[in-house]
């Protein structure tokens, strides 16, 4: 008898929870009730990775996969479609998108593979460039993915030095509208952001990361701050701004 894969192993395992005489908790979810988790994997899975973490990452990769086939096993339920189905889709859609591989040889660039890629996909559904966006992505990727997809297109800065006079231009808006609007200061400040992330896109600068980066940076010289007036037996909400400016100033040194 043919030792089972783990893939069919793990399908296994799922059917199995999903019957009458499986887990409750397993039973009673649906699509909709399996989206944290599925965001939540895919965040610790995006975690292993910034932190270089294989053994974890392959943990994580794992219980994304288990996301995957829960969902799977749920449409086969409902007879809409089954992993085979899923796994049957996006291999002919790789195929398909990769004619220089699968097809007549080319020696292409990334970048015109990805150019070929968007292409195609435009030929092959209805919608328009950037329609094909998730409006639930973190809002910093989404503007990234934003510039990238219309850049492929043509509309784009040739180089990084050119997004500079436009980073400018937004600030001296924000001076402008210092005293207008609530909502005309919001969205000031909103060009300013998008003007950051494309000129972060041009020199190769995750936004996200780089903003991440910076957010721990500022929690550890926080945390600094913290330890020091707890030494000294002051409260943190009871000392001059210049005190805390002169921690703040220790803490970024060496």
């Amino acid at each position: 008898m043919k030792k089972k894969s783990e893939m069919e192993r793990l399908i296994a395992i799922m059917a199995k929870l999903r019957r009458p005489s499986g887990c409750p908790w397993d039973r009673k979810q649906t699509h909709e009730t399996l989206i944290p988790y599925l965001v939540e994997e895919a965040h610790e899975t995006i975690e292993a990775i910034y932190q270089k973490d294989y053994k974890k990452l392959e943990e994580e990769l794992g219980d994304l996969l288990l996301q995957v086939v829960f969902h799977a096993h749920l449409a086969k339920e409902k007879k809409r479609f089954d992993i085979e189905d899923v796994a049957k889709g996006i291999s002919d859609k790789l195929i398909r998108r990769h004619p220089h591989v699968f097809g007549k040889k080319e020696k292409l660039s990334p970048q015109q593979v990805l150019e070929n890629w968007e292409k195609r996909k435009l030929k092959e559904k209805s919608e328009g460039v950037l329609d094909s966006i998730p409006e639930t992505l973190p809002i910093l990727f989404r503007a990234q993915r934003v510039q990238e997809k219309a850049a492929q297109f043509g509309f784009d800065w040739k180089k990084a030095n050119q997004v500079i006079p436009k980073l400018k231009e937004e600030i001296r808006e924000i001076e402008k509208s210092l005293n207008a609007h609530p909502q005309k200061r919001e969205e000031e400040i909103g060009d300013l952001l998008f003007s950051v992330i494309n000129l972060s896109r041009h020199l190769k600068v995750n936004p996200e990361k780089a903003l991440r980066t910076t957010v721990q940076k500022f929690q550890k010289r926080f945390a600094f701050i913290e330890a020091n007036l707890k030494k000294q037996k002051k409260d943190l909400g009871k000392v001059s701004l210049q005190e805390l400016d002169r921690l703040w100033n220790k803490a970024k040194k060496p």
